[in-house]
């Protein structure tokens, strides 16, 4: 791929997308430009060829493709200082921040600029990332081109705008959930006898392998539970006992509560 790339932001997940970008070999680290106000927490990524600069103006005007990972509150100050250095039409703007819709980014340009959002998660840092995108006035090689991009950093899947904030809470905020049960799994093994190290490698692995039999089979959860759930088992008293306690319904819960407050928000 020729096509050169400017990400603006290089925070925690500005860095892992250009890192994932380079280990995949997708573009070469010297058609990267990443921003950051203190270009030395960089060193990393520029000793492996990408440019890094701590002008905005200058990345925008380089690339052909802007990938927006800056905080909420940062986008109107820096959008409205980068509006005029923005190529109508064939200079695609791809937003990976939370909750600022594409009419509100498009309003802050005050140009027809190809505008794509982002949801990404933090397995990104290791191309395992869920990534949902969305988009408004993309042509199908646009869209098609960002798909390519983050099909190097994990699974892709187009969504419709208004489902970003469920995609917000199902795909970001579910490593958090996931990442909770893990642990109360590893706290579990602890009690009944192996030590941490041992119980983490074990929970995470079965997780693992759990998500990819899924993945892979194309099979519904039941489906799979079901050939470990043999009549008067350990499997079947284990998850009784935790539907009694509202496993699920705790879960479902706290989806809508981080869906309630993002609304809400």
């Amino acid at each position: 791929m020729n096509k050169k790339i400017a990400i603006i932001g290089g925070g925690n997940l500005g860095t892992a997308i250009a890192e994932g970008l380079i280990q995949s070999g997708f573009v070469h680290p010297d058609h990267i430009i990443v921003t950051k106000r203190n270009i030395r927490t960089l060193t990393g990524l520029e000793e492996r060829g990408v440019l890094v600069s701590d002008k905005n103006q200058e990345a925008v005007r380089y690339a052909d493709l802007v990938i927006l990972a800056v905080k909420p509150f940062q986008v109107d100050d820096i959008l409205h200082h980068l509006k005029d250095d923005f190529r109508e039409k064939t200079q695609v703007l791809v937003s990976v921040v939370t909750g600022v819709s594409i009419e509100h980014i498009a309003s802050c340009l005050g140009r027809k600029v190809p505008i794509v959002r982002a949801m990404p998660n933090t397995a990104i840092a290791i191309q395992e990332s869920m990534t949902c995108i969305a988009a408004r006035h993309v042509s199908e090689e646009q869209m098609q081109y960002v798909h390519d991009l983050f099909a190097q950093l994990g699974k892709v899947v187009r969504i419709e705008e208004k489902l970003m904030d469920a995609a917000t809470v199902l795909g970001a905020c579910g490593t958090a959930f996931a990442m909770r049960y893990i642990r109360a799994n590893i706290q579990g093994g602890i009690e009944i006898g192996f030590d941490a190290a041992t119980a983490n490698l074990i929970a995470a692995q079965t997780v693992k392998g759990a998500s990819e039999l899924l993945l892979k089979k194309g099979t519904h959860p039941e489906q799979e539970i079901d050939k470990v759930t043999t009549p008067k088992g350990c499997t079947i008293a284990g998850l009784n006992e935790m539907e009694h306690q509202g496993f699920s319904s705790s879960l479902i819960k706290g989806l809508v509560a981080s869906y309630e407050k993002i609304a809400k928000d």
